[in-house]
């Protein structure tokens, strides 16, 4: 299985076997049901939908939606996600997928929605150093020159400027697994992860690293 939905949960510390202090980030993932099955032979590729089950469950699905988790035979879910699978995984609707799916050691990508910090200048944005902080320089956080008049005569695409900051999609790569706590559904991984406390996360298995 490749990955599985979640929460953060915040961040805190731990110790380790050497006595150094470790940061982590508490994700709480799972428990997720199987909705669909997408096989090779009816869609071209293999592949489950799974949904994220939680405490409260959601208090409007549309009727599309509702005849399909009725089909799946699982209760409807507010977040769901699609995994790639390998040739050979055997995975049917209903079926329970867990945190002890990961091993403590081993690697993983972390996918969230970053904080939203709003409209912000270049200095904050982009890491712009700015000018002089001295009285008179009349330039302290401006972004300076966007392109010459004659030529090219336009702002370049990609320019670099002040605009809305955050709440995009990021992905934290080859974070550490510290510990798994099967009975809570808990991945504490080392560093942080994007997004906002009790913002959904994917976890999926390292592609480098």
């Amino acid at each position: 299985m490749e990955g599985i939905l979640g929460k953060k949960l915040g961040m805190t510390q731990v110790f380790g076997e050497n006595g150094m202090m470790v940061p982590v980030t508490v994700l709480e993932v799972g428990p997720c049901l199987v909705v669909q099955r997408k096989t090779k032979d009816s869609d071209g590729y293999e592949a489950v939908q799974v949904g994220l089950v939680e405490a409260k469950t959601p208090r409007h699905t549309t009727k599309p939606m509702q005849g399909h988790f009725k089909k799946a035979g699982v209760a409807p879910t507010r977040h769901t996600a699609e995994f790639k699978l390998s040739e050979g995984d055997d995975f049917k609707a209903g079926d329970e997928i867990k945190a002890s799916m990961f091993n403590a050691g081993e690697f993983v990508d972390v996918v969230g929605t970053s904080k939203g910090k709003g409209f912000q200048g270049v200095v904050k944005r982009h890491g712009f150093r700015g000018g002089r902080a001295t009285h008179g320089s009349m330039f302290h956080r401006a972004p300076g020159s966007i392109g010459a008049s004659s030529f090219p005569s336009r702002v370049y695409p990609g320019m670099r400027a002040a605009g809305r900051m955050g709440g995009v999609r990021n992905t934290a790569k080859n974070l550490k697994v510290v510990t798994v706590d099967a009975e809570k559904n808990l991945l504490l991984v080392r560093g942080a992860v994007p997004g906002a406390i009790g913002s959904y996360v994917t976890v999926k298995r390292a592609k480098k690293g």
